[in-house]
């Protein structure tokens, strides 16, 4: 009979961070805003011409997803369409001394849904588990459905532990999540311990798309003071003052979706999220 030889050491498949990954977790310069964009409530050309305000007003990264109405489709023309806006900016100001390339160089990261709702353009996706869902579609079908595509693609994946807080809205409903409550502190920490126990290099607590009140600051500090996971949050956030809350109760990144959407004229959404991101880091 032939033994294994334990003695003999074993060759360990070590993934090093991609650079989407890193641009991601690296919090060294404060904490900072991303757009949400979902390509089943807009064109791609009216996502694109959005991005592009909120890039100039100092957004730092694009999500491109939603909790329903998403396909292949209109996520890969959306991402598409962004990509090619953003890198015509970034070529022009490579030939004007007087613009920054560097901050038109943001990633366009995937938010989906699912596994029908990728695109192989995109820098990054959050691969992400609904940690209160209620079904294991969530908790990992979809996940087994879109691997596949990802790894062939190329597309850079970001480890997501992804908590759904009251009220919820669709995503909740959708994602069949049992709520974290306002005052569900040591059930927050609890999510953050075992997320970075999971390995996941990001945790997101969101409220919902269009909540009537953002994740409670004592949710937020009670996470953070738990983890030292990137923390993400979103939903419900529809100021400045709002979003200063969030980044000092432990924040790192700041995502608004419904914000944006209420624009359609350029130059007032840059106007807006200048204000916005001015005061969330004040």
């Amino acid at each position: 009979m032939k033994h294994l030889d334990t003695k003999s050491p074993r060759k360990a498949m070590v993934r090093e961070p991609g650079p989407t990954l890193r641009y991601v977790t690296n919090t060294d310069g404060g904490a900072r805003h991303a757009i949400l964009i979902d390509p089943a409530d807009q064109t791609p050309e009216m996502a694109a011409k959005r991005c592009m305000a909120a890039v100039s007003a100092g957004s730092s990264m694009v999500l491109v997803g939603g909790s329903t109405g998403t396909d292949m489709d209109n996520v890969h023309k959306t991402v598409v369409a962004i990509k090619e806006a953003l890198e015509l900016v970034t070529w022009a100001s490579s030939q004007d001394s007087e613009l920054d390339e560097e901050s038109w160089s943001v990633p366009i990261v995937l938010f989906p849904a699912g596994a029908a709702a990728l695109s192989p353009s995109a820098d990054g996706i959050t691969f992400m588990m609904l940690m209160n869902s209620t079904t294991p579609k969530f908790l990992i079908e979809e996940q087994l459905a879109g691997a596949p595509f990802i790894r062939q693609a190329g597309v850079e994946t970001l480890p997501m532990g992804y908590v759904v807080c009251a009220p919820g809205g669709r995503v909740g409903e959708v994602g069949k999540a049992d709520l974290l409550e306002a005052d569900q502190t040591e059930r927050a920490s609890a999510y953050a311990m075992t997320a970075e126990s999971y390995g996941f290099e990001l945790l997101y607590l969101e409220a919902g798309s269009g909540a009537t009140a953002p994740v409670s600051e004592e949710l937020i500090r009670a996470a953070r003071n738990s983890c030292n996971l990137t923390l993400v949050v979103g939903g419900g956030i529809r100021d400045g003052e709002a979003a200063r809350k969030a980044v000092q109760a432990g924040a790192d990144w700041i995502i608004t979706g419904n914000l944006t959407e209420s624009f359609d004229d350029a130059d007032e959404l840059q106007r807006v999220l200048t204000e916005f991101i001015s005061t969330m880091n004040s």
